[in-house]
């Protein structure tokens, strides 16, 4: 089963506390308790059963326990599989974006062949993301180890040596500690593409000394912090197209020369934007929904959208327009054309529309589309990315999609915004069953993890302690970030996304205070009690584990207790009391 939307599949997993939803013989005869996943990793010398019920359960690890050896090394055909599945769907190169590109390409393969590390610098929307692909497919038998491409988007530099280390070695339940990471990583040798790297100086260092073997090709903004000055990284910087490259641009998305009054108009643009790839990717989409304007409407859309969802004329130019009037659409003007989010989402289908108010609600992140037909409630809402993509209103960023350069902010003037609390509470009612659903791998949750956080951020300051007399309704709403925090962390901790892991339990922690739920709060601290343990922090471990045992103790929860009595004993155990 592949849930997007709510239904009910028994596993054999750990058993819960919870008895299964709407059962009509509840009063004949005892509810089987409900069915969680436990999943079991190798952390050091610990052995962690990440169980989402009681708590997860730490021990050191028995002799023969599978995964606690020296980890494989994928092969060639191993990491290309790993990697195509990584790919978010739609996710071919764009050859507009590469034109005018060839000389850096070439320089860039060149500093790569020497064993240099190279920094290509541009601005957002510059076509980085392109020319890295292309760059990446050139340097294929250059090292042992192949290409690793990463993301290093909401990543730290123990993130991204921790995303090279499984992407080499197969071990898919290892959480290495440091050192070991840093004699493992130290064997890599391969050419390391990461786009959208967001840190430099002491942190970018400490990167490339724990990886002496390989060479990286880092993307980065102007505005991420230079490599420190002695560490030997190439700097390239990236620039806008030149005039004749951004007009075929548009003539490929047109599929025709450019118009005397068409040619005038991107003139302009290019003077007022410098020649970035992403801004004619727009105008050009802006065009082509203007020749669509002026031949009418009354077939099927390319996308198998039907007419019936787009916005009549009048909704798009604000007045009533008639049948002759529309086939002489204006140019839009160039501050349109500046800033064409607004415009360009005007003419989509209401799928699409409705995918960007949640991608403006969940900060830019754009959910997979596969949880787009329960989100936005049409059975043909997946096909929205595609309309998305084509206008250049969405970019990817890794294994996902976010809302390209600055189209957040406009589409926030636009409006788009007004009900972000509300699609950020039924993107988190939605992630808080399908992370939770025994069916669905902790990979896919953590591949998710940017959206699950971005609803966390907005949700839980808003979370307040039920008075008494609410509902069930509101009970409901204000537990929902309770929930999706409870359901996420066990999910990104099986996954091995700790940093996430983290940073939902410390949200989770604040939204059960707030909300008034002691055994939340009990479960909140006794994983990052856990946590602290496995990070070799002794201390805040044991300050967070006898949080959660008085918490415990006045639940009677015996269970819970349990487990964490036996990782105290572990602390004390590490630190010889």
């Amino acid at each position: 089963m592949d849930p997007i939307t709510p239904g009910t599949e028994e596993h054999d997993r750990a058993p819960g506390r919870r008895p299964p939803r709407d059962s009509l013989t509840a009063h004949l005869v005892q509810s089987a308790p409900a069915l969680a996943r436990t999943t079991r990793i190798v952390s050091g010398d610990f052995l962690l059963t990440v169980n989402p019920v009681d708590g997860s359960e730490i021990a050191p690890v028995p002799p023969g326990t599978p995964g606690a050896g020296t980890p494989r090394r994928r092969s060639a055909e191993e990491r290309a599989e790993a990697e195509y599945a990584a790919l978010p769907p739609g996710a071919e190169e764009s050859e507009v974006e590469l034109l005018a590109r060839q000389e850096v390409r070439e320089s860039l393969v060149q500093l790569l062949t020497r064993g240099r590390s190279v920094r290509l610098t541009g601005p957002a929307g510059a076509g980085r993301t392109s020319l890295l692909d292309l760059v990446a497919e050139d340097c294929t038998d250059l090292a042992p180890d192949g290409v690793v491409r990463l993301t290093g988007a909401h990543r730290t530099a123990d993130d991204l040596l921790r995303d090279l280390f499984h992407t080499v070695y197969d071990a898919p339940h290892r959480h290495p500690e440091p050192d070991e990471l840093r004699t493992l990583v130290k064997e890599i040798g391969a050419v390391v593409v990461v786009d959208d790297l967001e840190f430099g100086g002491a942190s970018l260092s400490g990167l490339l000394d724990a990886t002496p073997e390989c060479a990286f090709l880092l993307g980065a903004t102007p505005d991420i912090p230079a490599p420190a000055a002695d560490l030997e990284v190439e700097e390239v910087e990236l620039p806008g197209l030149d005039r004749a490259a951004s007009m075929e641009i548009l003539e490929r998305t047109l599929g025709r020369a450019l118009t005397e009054e068409e040619s005038n108009w991107a003139g302009d643009l290019w003077f007022e934007s410098e020649g970035l790839p992403l801004r004619f990717v727009q105008a050009g989409a802006l065009l082509r929904q203007r020749e669509q304007l002026r031949a009418g409407a009354g077939v099927v859309d390319e996308y198998g959208v039907f007419e019936d969802v787009r916005p009549p004329a009048e909704a798009v130019f604000g007045v009533p327009v008639e049948e002759d009037e529309a086939e002489e659409v204006p140019l839009p003007s160039l501050g349109e054309a500046a800033a064409p989010a607004p415009l360009l989402a005007s003419r989509l289908s209401s799928s699409a529309r409705a995918t960007l108010r949640f991608a403006v609600a969940l900060e830019g992140e754009v959910p997979h589309q596969a949880h787009l037909p329960a989100l936005v409630g049409d059975t043909h809402a997946d096909a929205a990315l595609a309309e998305l993509s084509a206008c250049g209103l969405v970019s990817r960023a890794g294994a996902r999609y976010r809302l390209a350069s600055s189209v957040r902010v406009q589409l926030e003037a636009a409006g788009y915004g007004d009900d972000a609390a509300e699609r950020a509470l039924t993107a988190a009612r939605h992630y808080a069953w399908w992370a939770g659903h025994p069916s669905v791998a902790p990979e896919r949750v953590c591949a998710e993890a940017d959206a699950v956080l971005a609803a966390l951020a907005l949700l839980a300051p808003a979370v307040r302690q039920q008075t008494e007399g609410e509902g069930n309704e509101a009970e409901a709403e204000e537990n929902c970030a309770v929930r999706l925090a409870h359901a996420a962390c066990a999910a990104f901790a099986a996954g091995l996304h700790w940093n996430a892991w983290q940073r939902t339990l410390r949200v989770g922690t604040e939204a059960a205070r707030l909300a008034g739920d002691t055994a939340e709060q009990a479960y909140f601290h006794h994983e990052l009690g856990v946590l602290a343990l496995c990070e070799g922090q002794l201390d805040r471990a044991r300050t967070e584990l006898e949080a959660s045992q008085g918490l415990r103790a006045a639940l009677a929860d015996k269970r819970g207790t349990v487990a964490g009595r036996r990782a105290l004993a572990l602390v004390a155990d590490r630190a010889g009391d």
